[in-house]
């Protein structure tokens, strides 16, 4: 595979800088599921804190192959992260720049490709990987305002803010809900098309709507009718619910539906 090669010649190239104390990669690469769709997500840690300086980020990944052009990932929240396109074939490869301390918190543990003397390997044993787990009242505090904001944008007319808006449900709190139904981490949107049952997948696609009223409406009440399933299944006794929002919100929901719909009759 193109990702194994990459990460190869990688390392042949990092292990002679004394800064560097070592090379992993994680994603796919840990559960050998690379395939010709595969980004690579390599780990890459050093004595010295390279992160937040982006010249000698790029400067780094550089040495690693034909490096088109990157840039750092404070957009999905991780700034210590460069997002890079190499060539010859084009890979798609990810690396985060960690120093040995940084490298003790991680969300999996990844393969070690390379290292200086046992460091990373002492660090995994002595250790453990943890996802971040998914905030069930976090998500309860704003999941009913959610709705009715995107309501307020059904009844003004503004359906691509309510496109977005029920995508941006369905990536942060419907799909993951779904993860944790089905075993699995709390991981948005990933690979949900090969993890989940027919009745599962058929039920998140019902969420997914066209650029048409009654369309956005349904695919919305299909996000209510998800999250109160998994909220019943799911949440633990100690989660607050917001039912007193949530009756407020649904009966204005009701007030716009109706609205909306026999406006689009007329």
């Amino acid at each position: 595979m193109i990702q194994k090669q990459f990460a190869e010649k990688a390392v042949e190239k990092l292990k002679t800088d004394s800064q560097v104390l070592g090379l992993a990669a994680g994603g796919s690469y840990i559960t050998n599921e690379l395939d010709e769709f595969s980004d690579l997500d390599l780990v890459l840690v050093t004595k010295e804190k390279i992160s937040g300086q982006k010249e000698k980020m790029l400067e780094y990944a550089s040495k690693m192959g034909q490096f088109i052009d990157g840039f750092t990932g404070e957009h999905v929240g991780e700034p210590r992260v460069l997002i890079c396109l190499f060539e010859t074939p084009l890979l798609h490869v990810d690396i985060k720049f960690v120093t040995a301390e940084e490298f003790k918190e991680r969300v999996e543990n990844p393969v070690i490709l390379w290292e200086r003397g046992n460091i990373l390997s002492e660090i995994i044993k002595t250790t453990e990987a943890s996802w971040p787990k998914l905030d069930f009242q976090w998500i309860e505090d704003r999941f009913w305002i959610w709705v009715h904001y995107i309501t307020l944008k059904i009844g003004r007319g503004e359906y691509f803010e309510a496109l977005d808006s029920i995508s941006y449900l369905r990536m942060n709190v419907i799909s993951p809900l779904l993860q944790i139904k089905n075993s699995q981490l709390p991981k948005g949107l990933r690979k949900i098309e090969f993890n989940f049952d027919t009745t599962d997948f058929e039920s998140l696609k019902k969420t997914v709507p066209e650029y048409e009223v009654s369309s956005i409406i349904r695919s919305l009440e299909k996000e209510i009718e998800l999250y109160n399933e998994f909220r019943k299944k799911l949440y633990p006794g100690d989660v607050v619910l917001k039912n007193e929002l949530q009756k407020k919100v649904m009966e204005y929901f009701t007030k716009i539906k109706t609205k909306v719909q026999s406006t689009d009759e007329e």
